[in-house]
């Protein structure tokens, strides 16, 4: 079940509680105890003005709740990093911040667009409910905006016909618990002004025509380009499906060397680096 739907079904019901509470409940218990005052009866009387513990909790946390279900909704949630389809930029463990409202301001759950901020641009790495299962993330770099021509050929990306230049080759070794083990190359890729490296290796590459993206609808590639289930297979990802964009790592979390102490396990140099 989705987690956004989780919450707001503890949120509504944390809020119905404390509500009736407030302009029902708790009149009936001061009536009560009041009665059992003038009766003679002190302890009863104690005791009928007391919460009952569902709405205590109710109560304490409806406000929490409230306030962490506005930001993770309108400005931004935290996700992790299941596989390596986007290294080297991202590894395996790494758990990141989202900006919500880039993409326009979305009501959650629905997702339906209520206000037209922004749309993602090339070079983005944006989070999306996969279109073939919505109730799945996915995290791809935006490759193709609508109306964009692209070709991807011998391991080179064309965008309407432009190359985007690759350079800085150097050797990439996969670790242990990386998808695709072993070693590849790590290139810096100029996709029309914005920089990034990815990863090639000598995989054969999967048959892409020239595509055109469609109004509405964006085209993504994983930058770990021989092991990504990305746009090559699958296809587009619509307007609908977009979540936001990925922007901080926040934490970082050693996959490979599982028999450290949990703190050895800390990535520190990779907290607080930016996603680009």
């Amino acid at each position: 079940m989705d987690f956004a739907l989780i919450m707001l079904v503890i949120l509504v019901g944390t809020g119905v509680i404390s509500g009736l509470d407030r302009w029902w409940w708790a009149g009936s218990r001061e009536r009560k105890a009041k009665a059992l005052a003038q009766a003679g009866k002190a302890k009863e009387a104690e005791a009928a003005r007391l919460e009952p513990v569902y709405v205590e909790y109710a109560r304490a946390f409806f406000p929490v709740i409230l306030v962490v279900f506005l930001i993770r909704s309108f400005l931004a949630e935290p996700f992790r990093i299941p596989s390596g389809s986007m290294l080297p930029s991202l590894h395996i463990g790494d758990f990141i911040l989202v900006n919500k409202y880039t993409y326009g301001i979305r009501l959650p759950v629905i997702n339906t667009e209520i206000l037209d901020v922004g749309h993602p641009k090339r070079g983005d790495v944006m989070v999306f409910r996969f279109p073939g299962n919505p109730s799945i993330n996915f995290i791809k770099r935006v490759i193709g905006i609508p109306g964009d021509h692209i070709l991807y050929k011998d391991k080179m990306l064309y965008i309407n016909g432009k190359l985007m230049a690759q350079s800085d080759g150097r050797p990439y070794f996969f670790a242990a618990a990386g998808d695709g083990q072993g070693e590849g190359l790590r290139l810096t890729e100029n996709l029309d002004g914005d920089t990034h490296d990815i990863i090639t290796t000598d995989r054969l590459d999967a048959p892409l025509p020239e595509i055109v993206v469609p109004a509405g609808e964006y085209f993504v590639m994983g930058d770990n380009r021989d092991h990504s289930n990305d746009g090559r297979y699958w296809g587009f990802v619509p307007d609908q499906n977009l979540v936001g964009r990925a922007f901080l790592i926040w934490f970082s979390w050693d996959m490979v060397n599982t028999n450290k102490w949990f703190w050895q396990r800390i990535v520190w140099n990779r907290i607080g680096d930016s996603i680009h």
